[in-house]
């Protein structure tokens, strides 16, 4: 029997931020592909974890607050302990800051910096340490249409975002003779937490709806396809590549 291109039977996962919205989608859609999955975030990933062995597969949570470098050495080694190794890091941890450029701090800065692109990086880096010593992987960052524009009131999730795309085609230039692909996912609006503010605000509601081919706001789970296409075979030849996942958003 031909074993489809997307199977991922075998493989094991990192998924960040994990317990709720795009993390959590992405990491059921894995599993429910085949893999094994560590979930990690601030907030105990637990209902993620009781969907996934639902589906027979095994899920272990890993508690980590990612808005310090400190746990991502960790993440990996408990990870590789509980599950047996690494072959797929989904980078989805990230917080939002909003104010105008005017206002804006340097504690929100660095928060949201932090966050979403330090600490990505050096998960990047043990798991590339990992991936590297056996034989390869796969690396998802999780990008955004402000990596492509620039938005408003949000200068450090822009300036965050804009370098998960420069990070996403760094690592892949470095790393993939060595087996490891590198590539983002870009997510159009998607209903969340995180746009919570900017649905019930009814005039930029109106403006976002009126700019998206679809006619709507995403949801989580339409991010999990293509996470499971970048995670498995059927991308292996696919490198560097932001992936937008935004209903035509940026098609107009």
């Amino acid at each position: 029997m031909t074993t489809s291109p997307f199977d991922l039977t075998g493989k094991i996962a990192i998924v960040t931020g994990a317990n709720t919205g795009i993390g959590q989608a992405i990491a059921v859609a894995l599993a429910a592909a085949g893999a094994d999955v560590a979930c990690v975030g601030r907030t105990p990933a637990e209902e993620t974890v009781a969907e996934i062995r639902a589906l027979g597969r095994n899920a272990e949570v890993i508690s980590a607050d990612l808005s310090t470098i400190e746990p991502v050495g960790r993440v990996v080694d408990e990870t590789v302990a509980k599950l047996g190794g690494l072959d797929i890091l989904v980078n989805n941890a990230g917080i939002i800051r909003r104010a105008d450029a005017v206002d804006f701090t340097e504690e929100d800065w660095d928060a949201v910096v932090d966050t979403n692109l330090k600490s990505v990086f050096f998960l990047c880096q043990a798991a590339g340490r990992h991936m590297i010593a056996h034989g390869g992987g796969k690396i998802i960052n999780i990008a955004s249409m402000l990596t492509f524009q620039g938005g408003i009131r949000v200068p450090s999730y822009t300036a965050s975002k804009s370098g998960i795309g420069g990070l996403t085609k760094l690592l892949a230039n470095e790393w993939a003779s060595k087996n490891i692909n590198v590539n983002a996912i870009a997510p159009g609006y998607i209903a969340t937490n995180n746009t919570a503010a900017l649905q019930a605000d009814e005039a930029r509601n109106k403006s976002i709806l009126d700019r998206i081919p679809a006619a709507r706001w995403g949801d989580a789970d339409d991010l999990g396809g293509a996470a499971v296409f970048l995670a498995s075979n059927a991308a292996k030849y696919v490198q560097g590549h932001i992936l937008a996942v935004d209903g035509g958003w940026l098609a107009r």
